[in-house]
């Protein structure tokens, strides 16, 4: 059991000092711009809940349940804060912060073949999660085809950049295909059973119609 909490946990000793400080300025200037926010005239309350939720992605993102060698992890919902903030913000906001969050998570893992297969995998498929937002009325269905984005993308990446890494006679589609079934289909599973709890479901709609009424 202790080896089990050891591996899900101890990727955060990899995080690199450079990304510590990414995220503490984020935080920072989310913080900022939100105690200070009648000193702007532009909408601060979308760049500050997009900081928190980017900054608590990025976390959740290093508790992993398991680990692709190739990249790809299985989290507690990382991606949900980040369906969250599409649903409360839009589509343009979402799919903006969905892309700043995948270069993050580029600076901190990088997995590099080719620079087309860094755009897959990195800040095309987190911008992905953002058409969550065009689901405004509909929180699961958004996070259903925010999922199936970031899996069209990687699954993309996996048939072009990573057809050598298929076992002897297997398919370089049905490997792409399994592989990100298995990573990006438990992470939206994760997400989706979250939000049947009907606490959270309840808390998540309550706070966006706060966040409409200010």
């Amino acid at each position: 059991m202790l080896n089990y909490l050891t591996n899900v946990f101890g990727d955060f000793t990899e995080i690199h000092s450079i990304t510590v400080a990414v995220l503490a300025v984020v935080v920072i200037a989310s913080l900022a711009l939100h105690y200070g926010k009648n000193k702007f005239k532009f909408d601060t309350q979308s760049v500050v809940y997009g900081g928190i939720c980017i900054a608590i992605s990025f976390l959740l993102s290093y508790i992993r349940f398991f680990h692709w060698p190739q990249g790809g992890s299985i989290t507690p919902g990382s991606m949900l804060p980040m369906f969250i903030y599409a649903y409360y913000f839009g589509p343009v906001a979402g799919i903006t912060a969905g892309a700043a969050y995948g270069i993050l998570q580029l600076i901190q893992d990088p997995f590099i073949i080719h620079w087309a297969q860094v755009l897959l995998d990195y800040p095309l498929p987190f911008a992905a999660i953002g058409l969550a937002g065009f689901f405004s009325k509909n929180f699961r269905l958004g996070i259903v085809v925010g999922g199936c984005g970031r899996f069209f993308f990687q699954f993309l990446s996996g048939v072009i950049f990573f057809g050598s890494y298929a076992p002897t006679g297997m398919n370089t589609i049905i490997y792409s295909l399994a592989v990100n079934l298995l990573v990006v289909g438990s992470e939206v599973a994760i997400c989706l059973a979250i939000t049947m709890v009907p606490q959270f479901y309840n808390a998540v709609e309550s706070l966006k119609k706060n966040i409409i009424r200010t």
